[in-house]
Order: C-alpha cells, then structure tokens, then sequence
C-alpha cells in the first residue's frame, strides 16, 4: 500500500509550523487513544491526563489467554521478554504499543525525548499481532512487533518528520525510509515515533539535548544533570521505558556519551555496517548508526536487524559487510565472555578522576580479571594527539557541507535546500531557534568550505596517521580485544577510525548520576566486544530504572 503524503508546510509560514509543533502531544496522545480503543484492548486509562508529570508506579497488565490470565511486566521488558509474552499469549503488541503511547503521555512533558510518536503506530502493531496469530506464532521473534523509536535524523516515509530537531525542515518529505528504517520495517518492527536529538546532531552549537523543535530533553536519574547528546531522545527514552528499543547515531560521541549518562547500553558499530542511507549527515568517514537499550541483549537484537549492504550506501556497507558473522551477533552473548580476553586500560584515562569513582572502575577491572580477563593497564599509544580536535574540526566543516547539501537536494520537498538556507532560515526566526544564547557558528564555519581542499586532505592524512600509529599500533603490540575507558574519553578516537564500541552501564554518584564503561575496539570487532560486555554486564547487574531526582 502507498505511504500517505503530507501535505507540506508553505515554506516561510513558520506560525502555521509552530502551531502544528503545539497540537502533536495533543493529537497523537488523541489520536492513539481512539485507535486503541478501536482495536478492543483494554481502554484507555482514564486517570492519563495527557503530559502529567511522571510518578512511580507498576505497571502489570493482565490480559486473557486460553481462558485463563497470565500478568506482563511492561516496565523494564527486554525483546526476549517481550517475545515471550507473544508466544505465551500473555502480551500482544498492540498492548506494548499503548503501554508506551500512555509513559511518552505522562513522561514527556518533563523529559522531552520524543519530538513526535506515530499515529500509525496503533495499526502497526495490529498488524503484527495478526501476522503473528496467522503464522501460529512463529513470527514471534526478534523485533517482530516490538515498539522502536528513531532518533529524527532517521528518515521514515510515513506522517513522521525528519527533521534533526531543526524548524527548518519541519514539513519537509523524503523519498524513502532510511536504509535502517527499511530493514527494521521487514523485520516487523513497530516504528513508534522519532526522539529529539541535540539540534543538527550537535554540528551547530546548542546545549546537549537541545532542538528548537523538540525543546531541552532532560536526563531522568537526576534532572538537572546534562542528558548529553546528540542522541539524548534516544539514550532518555530507552531509560525511561518510553521505548522497548531506540536508535540512535554518533559521529564522535552522540551514541556512546548519552548511554553512559542515561544508564542505558550503547553499540557504535564500525561505519558502514549499517546503512547510513536516509539519515541527516555530518561526515561519511563517521557516521554510523546503533541501539540505545536497556540490555546489552536488546542492544544486540537491534544490532541484528540494521546491519547490511545497501546500494544507497554502497561504498561503506560493501566494505563493512565482511564483517557481519554468519548466524548474525546474538550468539556472541555468552556469560563467559571475558574468558580469555586481553583488555587494555590506557595511560591517564582512569587517572584524571577523583579517588571514590576511581575505587570503582578498578573494582570493575577486578571483576573482569576474576572472570577470566587479562588486563593489561598503562598502556601508551604512540603519536602526538594534541591536534586530534582541530583536524577533525576543519575536515569534518568541508564534510558536512557537502553532504547536507547532497540530502536536502535528494528532498522530495523541504523548505530549504542547502545549508546556506538553514543558515538564512535561522537569521530569519531568531527567537524560536534562539540564535541569542547559542549561534550557529559552526554552521556558518562549514558554509564558508568550498571541498575538499589541500588542507582537508592533509587533515585527513593525519587523522589517518593517528588511527594507524595510535590505537591499531597498540592493539596489535599488545593483541589486544579491547580497550576499556570510563565513559566518553575515548569517544574521538573511535570516530576518527571508524572504530566500534559499546558502552554498559558502570554505576552511580553519590547524587545518583548514571557513569559507565565503554569496550572500544577495531573495525568489525563487534563480535569480541559483545562478549565481553554481556559478560560484564550479567557479572555486575548495576542498571537500574531512573529516579527523576532534582
């Protein structure tokens, strides 16, 4: 069936854009609501008033199942969990849909991780219950009806925007589903709606979590704490179960920073293995999309159904695709997945915090020594890295130029075309992008690139210089598995190589602030690093749901 099409939004009539920013919470909370009730669950929770403030509660929901009643905990329900309650008929995905419609009601007004939810959504999820029903039950697996929400850089053909938080696109229409929507679609995947990002992906300077579409997404273990970003909506929603899974994207941190903050697990695969087709670039070289979860499991599950070639993104996921293991990545989840391995610990990177977090870490490092790791610290990669920050700043400028003005030209429609509207866009509505506390000089800095030049191929040299002698050197020297670093410290250094990495839950501050540890490896180590963090993580079992502290 032909996806429906906006109708787009006149192209200087940001009143009307602005007003239709107002009515989603309403509608779609509305919207869903009547579907559901349609759909002949169970009826729509009297008590929500749309957009409360959150409070604790449980949430065990019991529906019939050969004449009898079995309970489903929706709070904390990981895939495997989820598919269980499929099979067993004490959960149908339509249920899962509107447990998640009703949290992103009452959450969302504090938090602002969902710039949008899908009002297809209820559909989506009664078709999977049928396909499920019809098949008797064998569709039951993987993400086959399962609620995900998309970072909004993400494209969806579908009445969701894509919009990377900026009023600039808003009413614009692509062309088609981004290479990993497509593939989550086949998968049966419900797509629930899009999570607010820092604005641009944090190319133009804003505070982490910030969009002038979605607003200041708040971290939900202690609400003043930076949520950080890009993909903060993801990294919040996924803590808050507000999602069953997210996705995210990172060029240089925004997957691994907002899970270790959000207390959630994160997986930066090597560039390329998925798609980056359909989604609002910063840089070919870095770009690469991932699960935000609650699990390391659910993470994986994720990881499964994105991975693959596509011809809208040849290059990279031709090259990538070597790594894909056959039998996919499910099978690397294994309890003793420290055995035997070689983990680094990098000179400096635990030194530079204070005594009690450092008692923790070597705590961590202890743990995995007694399952069987080998641990080997101080290590010292080779090469002078104090220009790292700027190289990647002046390639990354000609980048993202070149490849924003390639996608928004790609637009079936948008209201504008190429960076140097964007720019003009925000001079022209300076309150409602708030150019006053946060510029845009970093958008400004791109425009002024004409290509790739001699300076950005001799920065790209140099980043390459880096990866060869740095972290490759080290890993081979020492034939290393891993190296392991406290939260996003070795997040540039990931980038710049296309490097992999997962981040796992680690602890809390005395104030209840989420810290966690990153497994960063090579290109196409993800095998490895899965083992190594599902051990981690069944050893130490530290995730736990937010506190919403003040």
């Amino acid at each position: 069936m032909p996806q429906k099409k906006r109708r787009p939004v006149a192209k200087h009539d940001l009143h009307q854009r602005a007003s239709y920013l107002q009515q989603q919470c309403t509608r779609t909370c509305t919207e869903s609501a009547a579907a559901l009730s349609y759909l002949g669950i169970v009826a729509w929770l009297s008590r929500a008033s749309r957009c409360s403030p959150p409070r604790p509660w449980s949430w065990r929901w019991r529906l019939a199942a050969g004449g009898g009643a079995t309970a489903f905990e929706f709070e904390e329900a990981t895939v495997d969990a989820i598919q269980l309650g499929f099979r067993n008929g004490s959960l149908t995905s339509a249920a899962l849909v509107r447990f998640y419609l009703d949290r992103i009601a009452r959450l969302n007004q504090q938090l602002r991780a969902v710039i949008e939810v899908n009002p297809d959504a209820p559909a989506q999820a009664a078709r999977a219950d049928a396909e499920r029903a019809a098949s008797g039950g064998r569709c039951a697996a993987g993400l086959h009806g399962v609620p995900v929400l998309l970072k909004d850089n993400i494209a969806t053909r579908d009445r969701l925007n894509t919009t990377a938080g900026s009023l600039a696109l808003l009413g614009s229409v692509v062309r088609r589903d981004a290479g990993v929507a497509a593939r989550l679609r086949r998968a049966g995947a419900v797509i629930l709606g899009k999570a607010n990002p820092s604005e641009w992906s944090g190319f133009r300077p804003v505070d982490p979590g910030w969009s002038a579409r979605g607003g200041q997404t708040k971290n939900p273990y202690v609400l003043s704490v930076t949520p950080c970003g890009s993909s903060a909506g993801p990294g919040v929603a996924a803590a808050a179960n507000m999602a069953a899974v997210t996705l995210g994207s990172e060029t240089a941190g925004s997957i691994i920073c907002p899970s270790v903050l959000n207390s959630v697990v994160g997986i930066k695969p090597t560039v390329g293995l998925a798609s980056r087709s359909g989604v609002i670039p910063i840089t070919p070289r870095q770009d690469t999309i991932g699960p935000m979860c609650r699990t390391v499991s659910d993470a994986v599950h994720v990881l499964d159904a994105i991975v693959g070639y596509d011809a809208l993104d040849a290059e990279a996921t031709g090259a990538a695709s070597k790594y894909i293991p056959h039998g996919g990545y499910r099978q690397f989840l294994r309890i003793d997945g420290l055995r035997g391995k070689r983990i680094g610990v990098l000179k400096g990177f635990f030194e530079q915090y204070e005594p009690e977090p450092r008692k923790v870490y070597e705590k961590h490092l202890s743990t995995m020594r007694h399952h069987g790791a080998i641990v080997i610290k101080d290590l010292d990669p080779a090469g002078n890295w104090s220009d790292l920050g700027d190289q990647m700043g002046l390639l990354m400028n000609a980048e993202f130029k070149l490849s924003l003005n390639a996608y928004l030209k790609d637009l079936l429609y948008s209201p504008v075309r190429s960076l140097a509207q964007v720019i003009a866009f925000n001079n022209a509505h300076p309150v409602e992008e708030r150019l006053k506390d946060f510029g845009q000089a970093d958008l400004i800095a791109a425009e002024k690139t004409s290509g790739i030049g001699a300076a950005e191929r001799a920065a790209l040299r140099r980043l390459n210089e880096l990866s060869t002698v740095g972290l490759e050197k080290t890993f081979k020297e020492h034939r290393l598995d891993a190296v392991v670093v406290v939260n996003n410290d070795l997040s540039a250094v990931l980038a710049i190589g296309g490097y992999p990495g997962i981040a796992v839950p680690a602890g809390y501050s005395e104030e209840g602030v989420p810290f966690g540890i990153v497994f960063g490896g090579l290109r196409g180590y993800e095998p490895r690093l899965i083992e190594m963090a599902y051990a981690f993580e069944q050893a130490t079992k530290i995730r736990r749901p937010p506190a919403f502290r003040h």
